[in-house]
């Protein structure tokens, strides 16, 4: 039997919970049974729950036939466990190093309580700490044991379980069990306090709770919030059954009606519509449960009390100062409107946002208004196809307005027409965000459709590293992806990080990129055809060199003497150079390319065409690989600055780990080891081409060659379209693939079985 048995709701928590769950497993204290439970949560949460249950027996994954709340999950993994001590803890919270063993040394040393009370500290998307408000009360000095008759202050403690741990079988007798619907834990938390013999403190803050920008329940208006009334019903029918427990009458009422006054008082809780009727069921409350000499608090809040009690809605509206909290949302939304009024970014803009919304109009856009390229163009395409009555517009720079295809509707940034169009907008489609001088209107939708898999660190998580957060406003960042109301995934790795570092409330789209469609499209004609156009000799074998952008270091700084490796590599190999976009032209480059050693492609606008046309791929650290890896062709990891890198930037996996699904292939970190690859063939070679596999499975899991159609039918058409099985994928044909040697992984092999040899 374990000693202590942790039971974890989970829904809809993918982009936190694998910090939550790791934050359980690495404890040094490991005697303990993780009780998971999925409540039919409809994003990946429960395939992780099996991920990490398969790895560690210590994980008991349960999923729920239908979901039925948090309480219900709850109950289910308090029904499963076995161990001596029963915990909670939210899946999108965590435990801090040590807090295990530091919690059964207390239960230890003061005689296996009923319960321990620890600590917590709330943390914030700016890494932003703050202990407990009420934290002086574990520090206070008084018995080691004691009944909650004996220390009454605690019952003013932030009301949830998962700052508590109990005995369970004093759990079980008392016949604890958490209700359907919203504040749930007051019914477990006041029961158990009333009712355990012994209490313990332990003053350390154990878990860390998550303060979420977006997503919390609680803080949405709905009719939901109506369930505390029979939170409290069920609170004072088991006061009322216990005749020893009368003298707590007085405290629930008090804290009952604080309680509803506090939600009244939240613009977030209650519809406007429905606090009349809120306020209603309270003063029917207030004269059910009106215990005989109560005493009303004085001040404000005592006239906020006679005005319950008399059920006067009237008079509680027109007290001063009803809610300080509404007060200040309501003076932050004003300041936030006189903000913005006086930017007044432009008259004419301001007259065309007083139009109707033009349902059928749709802005596209891509890498801060360059040409049309990337996801966003696979959709534009595709919905001219799929919903062809919605109008297409692209934003450029006034500097290429002259390299827009022939065919493509645009306008140029910061002209009538472009403020025109972003004002009258249904859609908008982008890989970045759009400026900060672009106000989305109520009625208009956002889809950012990103433009990469994340290797290197995103979002928040660029905070703790200096190189990347350099200039950058982490707050502002974060009000521009609020304006995201769909978010483009490729896989489940991209969709966990995109909702962990950009804390908002848009949904993700699973689709696949749509970029990477036409690596599932493309024939053998359209290879050769590509690689005509780029000058590559037939039988010659092209490899494309795509190092990304180092933040540590200003300008394209060459990680390779090009001309010594093309040299190298042999009369039979052409090499491909194609620098990041944020760099612009290379001098040296021009220079080798004209001596004939390579033939520099950076300013080749399609990067697909590039990838569809190479036999194989070098590059570091940028996502290129990823889409690549949709090709089933050689990748070479040339990493000769790993350590430097992950310090400056930040990584998602270890890339060089040599791990199936985190590395593609072979690895080089010097010039000579990656000469001595493609001398020895290692490049193409039987170990190579398991681990790509294993990373294609793992990074490439919805690319089929229909993302841009799902895209389209989600966000324009509002319908759902599963991703097709991996394995009913073909990509474009290698050039000259008749003639490589080594592997090719087809449906049904096993990367792990060809690794292993």
């Amino acid at each position: 039997m374990p000693r202590i048995s942790i039971v974890v709701p989970v829904y809809k928590v993918q982009g936190y919970l694998r910090e939550c769950l790791d934050s359980v497993l690495s404890q040094s204290y490991g005697d303990f049974e993780l009780i998971a439970v999925d409540d039919l949560s409809p994003d990946g949460s429960g395939a992780i729950l099996d991920e990490y249950a398969a790895r560690d027996l210590r994980v008991i994954a349960v999923h729920q036939e239908k979901n039925g709340g948090i309480g219900n999950a709850r109950n289910t993994g308090v029904a499963r466990a076995k161990g001596e001590y029963l915990l909670f803890l939210d899946s999108d919270d965590t435990l801090v190093p040590g807090a295990l063993e530091a919690i059964v040394e207390r239960i230890d040393a003061t005689g296996r309580p009923d319960m321990v009370l620890y600590d917590y500290a709330r943390t914030f998307w700016w890494n932003g700490e703050r202990r407990n408000r009420d934290a002086d009360l574990f520090a206070e000095p008084g018995p080691d044991v004691f009944t909650i008759a004996e220390r009454p202050e605690l019952l003013d403690l932030f009301t949830v379980v998962w700052n508590k741990a109990y005995r369970r079988e004093f759990y079980l007798e008392g016949g604890f069990s958490f209700p359907e619907g919203f504040y749930e834990d007051a019914v477990v938390v006041y029961e158990s306090l009333f009712t355990a013999a012994s209490i313990s403190l332990l003053d350390r803050v154990c878990v860390h709770y998550r303060q979420r920008r977006q997503g919390n329940a609680l803080r949405t208006p709905s009719r939901e919030h109506f369930a505390v009334f029979a939170t409290y019903e069920r609170l004072f029918r088991f006061i009322e059954e216990r005749p020893e427990l009368h003298r707590w009458r007085a405290f629930m009422f008090e804290h009952m009606i604080d309680h509803y006054l506090f939600i009244l008082s939240r613009p977030d809780r209650v519809p406007p519509n429905a606090r009349a009727e809120f306020f209603g069921k309270a003063a029917a409350h207030y004269r059910r449960y009106l215990p005989a000499g109560f005493e009303v608090p004085e001040g404000i809040q005592g006239a906020k009390f006679h005005a319950v009690g008399r059920g006067s809605y009237r008079a509680f509206q027109g007290l001063k100062l009803v809610n300080s909290g509404y007060v200040k949302g309501r003076a932050k939304a004003r300041k936030t409107k006189n903000k913005v009024g006086k930017r007044a970014y432009a008259t004419y803009y301001q007259l065309q946002r007083q139009r109707p919304i033009d349902e059928n109009l749709a802005v596209y856009a891509a890498y801060w208004y360059r040409l049309p390229s990337c996801n966003p163009l696979a959709v534009y395409e595709k919905a001219k196809e799929l919903a062809p009555n919605v109008h297409g517009v692209w934003v450029v720079k006034k500097s290429l307005e002259d390299q827009v295809p022939e065919g493509i509707d645009y306008v140029v940034a910061n002209t009538p027409r472009y403020w025109e169009v972003m004002a009258r907008a249904k859609y908008f489609v982008n890989n970045v965000n759009f400026p900060d001088r672009v106000i989305k209107r109520p009625g208009q939708v956002y889809l950012q459709t990103h433009h990469g898999t994340p290797l290197k660190r995103m979002g928040i998580d660029q905070q703790r590293y200096p190189a990347a957060a350099k200039g950058m406003s982490f707050r502002k960042l974060l009000e521009r992806a609020d304006r995201w109301d769909f978010s483009v995934s490729s896989n489940q790795h991209t969709t966990e990080e995109w909702e962990r570092v950009y804390p908002c409330a848009f949904e993700s789209v699973n689709s696949g990129y749509p970029r990477n469609d036409v690596y599932y499209r493309a024939g053998a004609d359209d290879v050769a055809a590509i690689r005509e156009k780029l000058g590559i000799e037939p039988g010659k074998t092209a490899v494309l060199y795509a190092p990304t952008v180092r933040d540590y270091q200003a300008g394209f700084i060459p990680r390779l003497d090009l001309a010594k490796v093309a040299q190298e590599l042999g009369p039979d190999v052409v090499l491909l150079v194609r620098t990041h976009y944020f760099y612009g032209a290379d001098p040296q480059l021009a220079r080798l390319e004209d001596e004939g050693a390579l033939i520099d492609v950076s300013a080749y606008p399609v990067v697909e065409e590039l990838n569809l046309a190479a036999d194989a791929l070098i590059t570091d650290y940028s996502s290129i690989m990823f889409d690549y890896a949709n090709l089933d062709r050689p990748i070479i990891t040339y990493a000769d600055d790993w350590d430097v890198y992950v310090k400056s930037r930040g990584v998602t996996f270890d890339l060089l780990s040599g791990k199936p699904g985190e590395t593609p292939g072979v690895i080089a970190t010097d010039e000579d080891e990656l000469i001595e690859v493609f001398r020895s063939g290692s490049w193409r070679g039987a170990e190579a081409t398991a681990l790509r596999a294993a990373f294609r499975e793992r990074f490439c899991q919805w690319d089929d060659g229909n993302a841009a159609e799902r895209v389209v039918r989600r966000v324009l058409l509002g319908k759902e379209m599963a991703p097709e099985p991996v394995a009913g994928r073909t990509p474009a044909p290698a050039p000259g693939e008749e003639a490589a040697s080594g592997l090719r992984l087809v449906p049904g092999d096993d990367p792990d079985k060809l690794l292993a040899g």
